[in-house]
């Protein structure tokens, strides 16, 4: 990305595209939130970042399978801290 275009960005004469803020977010390695000033700080946005960067790379069946081993994973935790 042309540093013009963030310059704009910055300056707030122009707004970026989903897709330049996506771009923007992974060469950063930071989520869109802390780009949008959702979170005020960027270690707040990356504590979850890991999980879901890649997320729209995944298909539809693939998405169903990710999102049933983190609930495998969450109800598997939930039980070990309720039987110590």
């Amino acid at each position: 990305m042309p540093a013009s275009s963030i310059a704009h960005f910055e300056t707030g004469t122009r707004k970026p595209s989903f897709e330049s803020l996506r771009r923007l977010a992974n060469a950063l390695e930071i989520t869109t939130d802390y780009l949008l000033g959702r979170v005020d700080s960027p270690d707040l946005a990356q504590a979850g970042d890991p999980l879901f960067r890649d997320i729209g790379k995944l298909s539809a069946d693939d998405r169903e399978i990710a999102k049933g081993f983190l609930e495998m994973l969450a109800q598997r935790k939930a039980k070990k801290d309720k039987d110590p």
